[in-house]
């Protein structure tokens, strides 16, 4: 019998849900076994908030180590998670199909955001979120928050009877999609108003880079739509020499020039963590060269001074 494969995961229900979706995949293709192996990360243990956090990789780089030590075979991150840099060793051997990347809100009465009167306490746990949600100048007071999923929801819904705490809260649709959780959303947020995450919705599989056999198994779970969309709003990332956790985003959308030849609309923004300023631009070139599309625009957004936002008060 063939052993399973040791799949690494965080223990979080969001990341179990996620790495067994892929695991049950290797399963259907090949009809190999996978089974979970739940790794605690620093991100996980930390009650900090993101911004403070400390670095890259927070949520990455326990999983990784135990990559490289062979007590795993492989580990599922979701790939916002993941630092710019190439770790030595590993390979990125897939990117799924991606999940949509947009932002949603879940409030109190079924409102939208445009709907919660001023000085209504809404609250996130990402600094991108945190600035955009205070640049729209609808005098909301943005609250940062931690926890699982069910947990910032609670956080509006309530639990054991009592009434919660906050007025809405912003997360990720795609983890609510993942996790069935998708009636509670009250509005799908436009990302004109709040661009999302680099590779938000997108998750990434990677292996030791000399394991032909676990890398020949992942490249059926590949879509190369992805990979290039995740490419190009992670270039920007890297060209403005940003972490996971800054005021960055970036949305890359696969489109078709005159002439049927496949292109990408990137769009990204720096916003001041207070929501006083912001530079955004976007740009369209060809898919084939997405990281050149992405390092185009972040040179842009620093030519307007995208530095000094990331930077924030002095």
């Amino acid at each position: 019998m063939t052993a399973p494969l040791r799949l690494g995961t965080r223990g979080s229900q969001l990341a179990l849900t996620q790495s067994q979706h892929v695991a049950d995949a290797l399963t259907a293709a090949h009809g190999v076994p996978v089974e979970l192996v739940p790794v605690s990360t620093y991100g996980d243990r930390s009650q900090a908030a993101i911004s403070q956090l400390g670095g890259t990789g927070v949520f990455v780089a326990a999983l990784r180590e135990a990559l490289l030590a062979g007590s795993v075979d492989l580990a599922v991150h979701s790939y916002k998670d993941l630092p710019t840099a190439p770790a030595p060793g590993l390979a990125l051997a897939a990117v799924p199909t991606r999940q949509d990347p947009r932002d949603v809100l879940i409030a109190r009465d079924g409102l939208t955001l445009g709907e919660l009167p001023a000085g209504s306490r809404v609250g996130t746990g990402a600094p991108r979120r945190m600035a955009q949600l205070r640049a729209l100048g609808l005098g909301l007071e943005v609250v940062p928050i931690r926890g699982n999923v069910d947990t910032r929801m609670a956080r509006v819904t309530g639990r054991d009877g009592g009434p919660g705490d906050l007025d809405a809260v912003v997360l990720a649709r795609a983890g609510l999609a993942r996790l069935g959780r998708l009636a509670a959303v009250t509005e799908v947020l436009d990302p004109i108003q709040v661009l999302p995450a680099p590779a938000q919705g997108a998750l990434a599989v990677e292996c030791r880079s000399d394991d032909a056999r676990i890398r020949e198994l992942l490249a059926d779970l590949e879509d190369p739509a992805a990979r290039t969309c995740v490419a190009a709003e992670r270039a920007v990332l890297a060209a403005l020499e940003a972490g996971c956790s800054a005021p960055v985003a970036a949305h890359a959308e696969l489109a078709e020039d005159e002439d049927g030849a496949a292109e990408l609309y990137l769009r990204a923004s720096v916003t001041a963590i207070d929501g006083s300023d912001a530079v955004r631009g976007s740009l369209t070139g060809p898919a084939a060269a997405p990281e050149d599309l992405g390092r185009q625009l972040a040179a842009e957004l620093l030519d307007r001074g995208a530095a000094a936002l990331m930077a924030g008060p002095r």
